[in-house]
């Protein structure tokens, strides 16, 4: 006789406080909004690159709040979601990391200017370091992600 057991590898409900990779939505959020905070603190000295750094983390912010409750509520059922789960955390590892690296630039770029902006070199120097804390949250859901979703194919 067929066994009526669900296929579907993803949690929903509460268990997603419960499952390795889905652990990392929290810090996400947390290290996530502390970039989006951090970065639009800041003063735009010259022309530079960080608002792709602001796209970065307020895109991803509000897509993971979403992606957090489609898994809340139960509606990540279908058989697409594993994929879904791995392309979302792997773009967003890799927008991440781009955002760090035009993070650390801008900062690289203030250093000259340190005595008279010391506040906003800080900022950045801490913007980097939580981008790339991000980057490396978004790497380790992507690949925990990957892995749950090989073993349910």
């Amino acid at each position: 006789m067929a066994s009526s057991t669900s296929s579907n590898p993803l949690p929903s409900g509460t268990s997603v406080f419960t499952t390795v990779p889905d652990l990392f939505f929290i810090p996400e959020f947390i290290f996530g909004g502390l970039v989006w905070t951090l970065v639009a603190s800041t003063k735009v000295l010259f022309a530079n690159p960080q608002g792709w750094v602001m796209f970065v983390s307020v895109f991803c912010f509000i897509f993971t709040t979403l992606w957090f409750l489609i898994f809340i509520s139960g509606a990540n059922k279908s058989s697409i979601w594993p994929t879904l789960d791995v392309v979302y955390h792997s773009l967003a590892a890799f927008f991440y990391l781009s955002a760090a690296v035009v993070q650390a630039y801008v900062t690289i770029s203030l250093k000259s200017v340190t005595s008279t902006f010391f506040k906003e070199y800080q900022l950045d120097i801490a913007a980097v370091v939580m981008c790339y804390v991000v980057t490396l949250l978004y790497a380790l859901h992507a690949i925990f992600s990957t892995m749950r979703w090989k073993n349910s194919s």
